[in-house]
Formats: structure tokens, sequence, C-alpha cells
């Protein structure tokens, strides 16, 4: 039995015919399935978190889960999943940002579907788990019912102007413009440029693998990588190993808004830590407070802010069919 989380709006759409072609393939092969299609933010969550709780004897494990949409569909099933050794997952690309398949050398979407029909795992993965130490009353624009002080991640997560673009970004309506006509990365960058100037610099204290802490100054924002790029394209961590159960954790610290600009491009190939003010660490956990709220991100996914958060990667928990 495969068990499918599907976001018909997708790609504005492109994610319901797609799933016509999955679903050919499990009829020609009589293969049973579900499908559940998302109504809304936290809908994938909720469902993977029902399909994964409260196993028995008579249950077929691991659970086959697969998922279409993008990085935020995911983040919401990576997020939903109570033991991951018992999850088998398969992924299908039909985002706007596709940042989690960006580098993973996938195949088209018919060799895809031969993968997961196959049911086996290709690849375990890292994860990562973000902690809020604090959680404010506001919420995101576009936010989920029901928040956790706790979210696992697939891609990456940030605090700070990362988070603010992503937010702007899930409400965007020129964002589903784009997305009509392949170009909806182009949202994030539209909005980080207007934001470049307006985005709070402040001070903030980073504690890596239980060091001594570290004092920044100012900051613009501290991006935590579990893979190579976030926002749509942005290389933030080139040297990335996605199983090496270490963050790739980019620290931004006092740039100029024309230092910004010149960095976001070089960001595209991974060029941008030549640029005085940006550093890059490895590390397994970091803890991260500030002293007022901010947006944090997970996978592009932004509910609510925080003063106070913690991060640890967790090595190869992500079992896939990709």
């Amino acid at each position: 039995m495969y068990y499918c989380i599907v976001n018909p709006s997708a790609r504005s759409g492109h994610g319901e015919s797609l799933w016509s072609g999955l679903e050919n393939r499990f009829k020609e092969k009589n293969i049973l399935y579900k499908v559940v299609f998302t109504a809304g933010p936290g809908h994938a969550l909720r469902v993977t978190k029902k399909l994964t709780s409260n196993f028995s004897d008579k249950d077929e494990l691991p659970i086959k889960l697969v998922v279409m949409g993008g990085d935020g569909t995911l983040n919401e099933v990576v997020s939903g999943i109570q033991d991951f050794s018992k999850v088998l997952l398969g992924y299908v690309p039909v985002g706007s940002s596709n940042d989690f398949a960006r580098d993973m050398d996938l195949p088209t979407p018919e060799e895809l579907f031969d993968h997961i029909l196959d049911g086996k795992v290709l690849r375990k993965l890292d994860v990562g788990k973000l902690t809020y130490g604090n959680m404010t009353k506001a919420l995101s624009r576009l936010h989920d019912t029901e928040i956790s002080n706790t979210r696992t991640f697939a891609v990456s997560s940030g605090i700070g102007f990362d988070a603010a673009v992503c937010e702007e970004a899930l409400a965007s309506k020129t964002k589903n413009i784009l997305n009509k006509i392949g170009l909806g990365k182009l949202t994030y960058v539209s909005i980080a440029l207007r934001q470049i100037f307006t985005a709070d610099k402040i001070p903030c204290e980073i504690t890596v693998d239980d060091k001594e802490p570290i004092k920044l100054k100012h900051f613009l924002f501290i991006a935590t990588m579990v893979h190579h790029f976030e926002g749509g394209g942005f290389m933030f961590a080139p040297d990335a190993d996605l199983t090496d159960g270490l963050f790739d954790i980019m620290i931004v610290g006092e740039l100029s808004p024309l230092r910004i600009c010149v960095a976001l491009p070089l960001a595209v190939k991974g060029k941008h830590y030549g640029i005085k003010g940006i550093d890059l660490i490895k590390a397994k956990k970091i803890t991260i407070t500030t002293p007022i709220p901010m947006w944090v991100h997970t996978d592009g996914e932004v509910q609510v802010k925080s003063d106070s958060i913690s991060l640890e990667c967790m090595q190869q928990k992500l079992q896939i069919m990709i």
C-alpha cells in the first residue's frame, strides 16, 4: 500500500496533472494506493502525523509515503513523520523553488515513478530539527492552525532576513503569476531586493556545539543548511554533505545594501564567501538568541517569530526512494 499526499495547487495546478501520471502507473501495476489532496497550510503535516502514529503488528512496514508538491509540502510531511525508521519516502517535486530536488540529480518524472514503484531505499539523508525557545503570538500571514514548538526540516532553516523574505513570499500574488510562466523563483529575488533596505540588523548570540558563545554586534540572517540551496536557487552551502550529520551554517553579519546586492548574484553560484561579513561554519548543533523576536523559517515555511531557537542535525534519518 502506498499513501500519497498531493498538493494540487503546486505550481499553479501542475501538481494535480502530474499526479494523474503516477496514478495511472499504480493502476497499471495493480498496486494499492490511497491519495489525499492537501487543502491548506498544515493539512499534509496532520495527515502524515496520523499515518505514522500508533503502529500495530498488523501494519505493513515501512509505510510507503509519496509526496507530490514543493518544498513546503515536503516540509510538512517531514515534520509530521513520527518515526523515521518506519517510513519510506518518495518525492516528486512540483514547486516553484524545488531546493530539495535541486542538488539531488533527480531523473525525469517517469523514472521517478519507476523508483517509487520499486519501493526500495535508495538514499538516507540528514534532516534538521528546530526547537523554539520562545514563540510570539504574532503569526505568519500563511500559517498552520496548530503551532508546535518543534519543526523538522529537510533543506534549511533560517532566522532574520531570509525568513522575512519567505514570510512575504508565502502570501505573494506575484508568486502565483510567475509560477504560471515557470518563473516562480523570481518572487524571492524581487522581495529580497525590496527588503534589503528595511531589514533589521540587530545583535545576536550564537552557541555552536556547546562551545563558548559567539556574540555579533549586528547580523542580517543566519541560514542553517542541510542541502546546498535555499530561496529558489541560492547556493548558500556549496560544500554541503547531505549525509555527514553536520549543518553548513551561513552567518551574514552587517552588510551595506550595496554589498548585499553584490553578494546575492554571487550566491547563485556559491561564490559569496569572499565577501567580508559572510562566514561559514559546520556544526551538529547551534543555538541562536536575539534581543527581539525575528521571523524563522523551515524549508521556506514560516509560522512565528522567536528570540531563541536551537537546531540539531539528525544524521541519515530520512529514507527515500529517489
